[in-house]
């Protein structure tokens, strides 16, 4: 194996790496549901749980590390994390960089939200070989993501880029795939695990 990688594995499996990871996920949760709050504030109760989709995806995450810092495997929740983090972290880096395009520069906040994102996104990947997530739990978690596009973009509950918003129903149908790509990453994951314990 590279070396480089060999590190890379050694570090992200330390635990205390993983618990500091923890206490970011948490503040990058509670910062996230502060982002959302003025978008929250306008929303009718019934779709209060579908809006704020990063911070909800980061949650998900740290319960799930936290399982695995205690010895725990939350299945469901390792799903919906693998899922939804991919799909949040990739989904507002585009339509930050797109906003960059679209309406000039988005300035410190904006890139922060890029690295930021992409980081959801790139942890997700990493700590792949962590996930026991079986078909069942891949099903709810693809139902629940494919559902909250639909409040999104059919019930209009998705996060507001002002700059972006004649593009809403692009901004949609690249929602739906991207959760398609997730999904199938999912599918792979429980493949992967699968042909591992087969050998």
């Amino acid at each position: 194996m590279n070396p480089l990688f060999t590190q890379i594995k050694y570090i992200i499996f330390y635990k205390p790496f993983m618990w500091l990871l923890l206490i970011i996920n948490i503040l990058g949760t509670v910062y996230g549901f502060y982002w959302y709050r003025w978008q929250m504030e306008i929303t009718e109760p019934i779709f209060l749980i579908f809006v704020p989709d990063s911070p909800t995806a980061s949650l998900f995450f740290s319960i799930a590390l936290l399982g695995w810092l205690i010895g725990r495997h939350f299945k469901l929740i390792e799903a919906l994390a693998l899922i939804t983090l991919v799909k949040y972290g990739l989904w507002a880096v585009a339509m930050n960089i797109w906003t960059q395009f679209e309406a000039g520069p988005i300035g410190f906040v904006g890139w922060m939200l890029v690295v930021s994102h992409f980081a959801m996104a790139l942890q997700a990947v990493l700590y792949i070989p962590m996930y026991k997530f079986n078909w069942f739990h891949l099903l709810i978690a693809a139902i629940w993501t494919l559902h909250n596009d639909v409040i999104d973009y059919v019930f209009g509950q998705m996060p507001i880029y002002s700059s972006l918003s004649e593009f809403t129903q692009t901004i949609g149908y690249f929602t739906f795939w991207l959760s398609i790509a997730c999904i199938l990453l999912a599918i792979m994951v429980i493949k992967s695990s699968r042909n591992v314990q087969t050998n």
